[in-house]
């Protein structure tokens, strides 16, 4: 069996001990005599299942009690609208948009209410973080929202923004479980598991408890309603049930590793192989203004189309897949998460040298 080195944005690589503990579980889970798959989500097993993978992830984040984990579907998509519905109570809400998904999110939630854009780095698409530290705040807003990671352009929040005491609301879908975090500086949370957790279809929402209530916009949906769910304990409906197995597995792998600050240190050594070759490269340049790079997105160009379609293509050939910047963007970008392990990106950086070498 040949692996090669996925660098997929999303969905994205996994551990591959995971995959193999599924793969020798996918026709008997655990001596039950059938696989996770066709489980019921109401058994006995699976609710050991699910439950275990909420008090995994509980201590990994040190959650607090006050905070309720959600498993849900519709990926992040779907929070754009759920997030206004459930927590537009004056609806009014202040956006900061650092790029494509924080731009949807802003554009969805003027259909609930008045979403206001305090702080925007369109400007040079989104190349870096604007500053956050003094922002024109709505005194009526009902939280602030940002992306925390830029999954297309590859920049991240390394400070919160200033909410002047305003609720924060983040998506964290491409940095969730990549380092430490803490939980109590947000009102919720959220991310797609694609990237950095499982495989697509669930979405996690870690959420204050006080903004979980039955007073929601009008004609908000059931199915919609974060108390609808918070209620049931993720199960009112069939979950994603053999998603979230898989992240349990994860969180398992993500203990098993050291937790977050060994994961940190295991991001930061990757991600500086790869940054410190563009920084010395006369081919390849990052895109991103230095102070705001992101750990687990690094775009990439030549400065020629063709070249950099020429190098898509060789690297492809030589094992590296997914290297091809996002439609909107062009160029490159390699998507380094967890489970990427650093001969990858080592590999990748030596194949990069060969390629300048070759191009000059």
């Amino acid at each position: 069996m040949s692996r090669v080195y996925n660098f997929s944005a999303g969905p994205a690589v996994l551990p591959e001990e995971v995959l193999q503990e599924a793969a020798d579980e996918m026709l008997d889970y655990r001596g039950c005599g059938m696989s996770v798959m066709e489980m019921s989500h109401r058994s006995k097993v699976y609710e050991g299942i699910i439950q275990d993978a909420e008090a995994d992830l509980r201590s990994i984040l040190s959650i607090p009690q006050n905070y309720k984990v959600l498993f849900l579907q519709g990926g992040a998509h779907q929070q754009f609208a759920m997030i206004p519905m459930n927590l537009m109570k004056n609806k009014v809400a202040d956006y900061i948009v650092t790029g494509q998904w924080a731009k949807k999110a802003y554009q969805e939630a003027q259909i609930f209410g008045k979403a206001n854009k305090i702080a925007s780095s369109e400007d040079k698409t989104f190349s870096y973080i604007p500053d956050c530290s003094d922002l024109p705040i709505s005194p009526d807003a009902d939280y602030v929202y940002i992306c925390e990671n830029n999954t297309i352009y590859g920049t991240k929040f390394k400070t919160l923004p200033n909410t002047k005491g305003k609720t924060l609301v983040s998506d964290v879908s491409s940095c969730f479980l990549s380092e430490p975090m803490d939980v109590t500086k947000y009102g919720l949370v959220y991310g797609g598991v694609q990237k950095n957790i499982g495989p697509a279809g669930v979405v996690i929402v870690i959420i204050r408890e006080d903004l979980i209530t039955e007073d929601t916009l009008p004609g908000t949906p059931t199915m919609l309603k974060y108390k609808t769910h918070a209620d049931a304990n993720s199960l009112y409906n069939t979950p994603p049930a053999y998603g979230i197995y898989i992240c349990g597995k994860v969180f398992k792998w993500i203990q098993k590793f050291g937790g977050l600050e060994a994961m940190k240190k295991h991001n930061e050594e990757k991600a500086k192989i790869l940054y410190d070759y563009l920084d010395e490269s006369e081919l390849f340049k990052g895109t991103v203004r230095k102070e705001d790079r992101s750990l687990m997105n690094v775009p990439f160009i030549t400065g020629n189309e063709e070249l950099d379609a020429k190098f898509v293509k060789e690297s492809k050939a030589a094992g590296f897949e997914n290297l091809k910047g996002h439609r909107s963007v062009g160029g490159m970008r390699a998507s380094i998460y967890n489970a990427m392990p650093i001969e990858g990106v080592k590999a990748l950086v030596e194949f990069m040298k060969k390629f300048e070498l070759e191009n000059k």
